[in-house]
């Protein structure tokens, strides 16, 4: 499947699954109170390599929005998700579709990696 018909297939079922699924929605300060208080929580962030580069949230785990599906297997069900991107709308995609497949507990941290600095939260660069 090419680059944009997989994207075009997450977002699709994303968008219908995220409506039936289990993913929360939460601010970048809720999501630092969570990963404060869950230290077993996998953090993960679907922007880009170059995105990452520049910064990214500590303990962070990189897979790319367009990598998702094929990577799947690297995302543990066991644990609380909390994935992130630029602004909440890939992580949105991304936290619908891992619902859909089973994960319990997945939030979406709504005005992502932006939303985090603007609150002077810390970021790695």
């Amino acid at each position: 499947m090419k680059k944009t018909g997989l994207i075009s297939a997450i977002i699709l079922t994303a968008a219908s699954l995220a409506i039936a699924a289990g993913q929360r929605n939460i601010s970048s300060l809720e999501a630092r109170a969570l990963l404060a208080k869950n230290k077993n929580a996998f953090l993960l962030d679907v922007r880009t390599p170059d995105e990452y580069r520049q910064a990214h949230l500590n303990g962070a785990v990189l897979i790319p929005l367009n990598e998702i599906e094929r990577r799947l297997g690297e995302v543990p069900k066991n644990r609380t998700i909390v994935v992130y991107c630029a602004v909440g709308s890939r992580s949105n995609l991304v936290a619908g579709f891992l619902a859909g497949k089973g994960y319990g507990e997945v939030y979406n941290v709504s005005d992502g990696i932006v939303g985090w600095y603007r609150n002077h939260l810390p970021i790695d660069r």
